[in-house]
């Protein structure tokens, strides 16, 4: 079977291209020719990648455009027109979507990854147009879709209630955590000295709350801010870092800062090279990420994968991510929010309980999983009773749409597939 991949969001340069999606379609693509099997899998690329040494192989080519389909405008374009007519020249017989959209006359069977629901759930934060292209077209692909991959149960859940798309239809298979996301105390001098080194060159305090994400309310940094402001009172001497790029309206957490008069321990980096990334979550004695909305909520594992505590919010999948490791909390209870900082921050037992805990949770998420998992889909996708899922039929098949309650989910191991922890507790998910 011959799998084609949409990779024009892939980047394998060291810079801000190379995150988010970008990450995650080249650890997947890196693990998919590991998994045993028939599959071969066909990479269309941008242009800026023609060849990828280390990484195809026997079972995986790339196919790279001429076009700068970088520009988004184009890059819509070419999915749309030229990527249908790349997988019938080439006999594609499943083809992966992994951001959200599939082309609209595509003969071939497409497998959909949807990560979020942002744009549904967070419709202002958007540009209208965008808003509506992103909807619509998510929409007309969720339904059209052999199957759906959704980065956790939450999304899973947003995917199945918003769009009617039966659950049976759903796969979720998690996003995993980089190897060099690891913990570098106690590790040898060279670690240590790294860690010590990188503190002096960033000037920041040698004890600190770190945040580490897009600078914009949904986020709720400047609820964080609020909250921290209490940890100051109390009299702790940690500093607080916000580090990551300005989104939409991300004045209100200056303004925040500047409320509580605390210009002078609080420290705004800006955007954080992903190669620096490890060292500042292990410079840290505390994450924090109180976001409202995640499909699956990635710096919270990178964080514990670094033997950091995370406080994290109840909400959307970030419990799934955390499990019983991380400390969870109302997003928009200040109060709670820094009564759990505090509590950690002063309790050294627990801080190291949650350190080892941390690190035992983020390694149940590997690309290896991630990459079973989705070879599983492909396989349902292609097999004979899964044709007609999608198109009219899948879009008659709506039904009773299983919304379970929230609750926490862990990564399934490799032989069970994925896991949906709902009312009766975990079960293996429809396939």
């Amino acid at each position: 079977m011959l799998i084609g991949i949409n990779a024009q969001k892939l980047f394998i340069t060291q810079d801000y291209r190379n995150a988010g999606i970008s990450r995650y379609i080249g650890q997947l693509v890196r693990h998919l020719p590991g998994v045993p099997g028939p599959e071969r899998y066909r990479l269309y690329t941008n242009q800026h990648i023609r060849r990828w040494p280390g990484v195809e192989g026997p079972r995986l080519s790339v196919v790279s455009t001429p076009l700068p389909t970088t520009q988004p405008v184009l890059r819509i374009l070419w999915e749309q027109t030229v990527l249908p007519i790349l997988a019938l020249r080439d006999g594609v017989d499943l083809l992966h979507c992994p951001l959200n959209v599939r082309p609209v006359a595509c003969r071939t069977p497409v497998v959909l990854t949807i990560h979020d629901l942002t744009f549904v759930q967070f419709p202002d934060r958007f540009h209208p147009l965008k808003q509506r292209y992103l909807t619509s077209l998510t929409r007309y692909s969720a339904r059209r879709a052999e199957r759906i991959l959704a980065d956790s149960g939450a999304t899973k859940r947003d995917v199945e209630a918003i769009f009617q798309i039966p659950p049976s239809r759903v796969d979720v298979v998690y996003p995993a955590v980089d190897p060099d996301f690891r913990p570098y105390a106690g590790a040898d001098a060279t670690d240590k000295d790294a860690v010590a080194a990188f503190r002096r060159r960033r000037g920041l305090p040698d004890r600190f709350v770190l945040y580490l994400g897009t600078l914009e309310p949904r986020k709720n940094v400047d609820k964080l801010v609020e909250a921290y402001a209490a940890v100051v009172e109390r009299g702790l001497p940690h500093g607080l870092v916000l580090a990551g790029g300005k989104g939409w309206n991300y004045q209100a957490i200056f303004r925040a800062i500047e409320r509580h008069g605390l210009g002078d321990r609080v420290v705004v980096p800006g955007y954080v090279d992903r190669a620096e990334q490890p060292l500042w979550y292990n410079a840290a004695e505390l994450f924090v990420y109180p976001s409202q909305y995640e499909g699956f909520g990635l710096p919270a594992l990178e964080a514990m994968a670094c033997g950091v505590p995370v406080v994290t919010s109840n909400t959307s999948s970030l419990p799934e991510v955390v499990g019983n490791a991380g400390a969870t909390v109302d997003p928009t209870d200040v109060a709670a929010l820094s009564e759990t900082m505090l509590a950690i921050l002063q309790d050294q037992s627990r801080a190291g309980a949650m350190r080892q805990a941390g690190r035992r949770q983020a390694a149940e998420f590997t690309w290896q999983r991630t990459a079973q998992a989705c070879v599983a889909a492909y396989r349902r996708a292609a097999a004979p009773a899964s044709r007609g899922h999608g198109g009219e039929a899948g879009r008659r098949h709506l039904g009773h749409v299983h919304r379970s309650a929230a609750g926490r989910f862990h990564p399934a191991p490799p032989a069970q597939g994925p896991v949906d922890s709902g009312r009766d507790g975990p079960r293996q998910v429809a396939g």
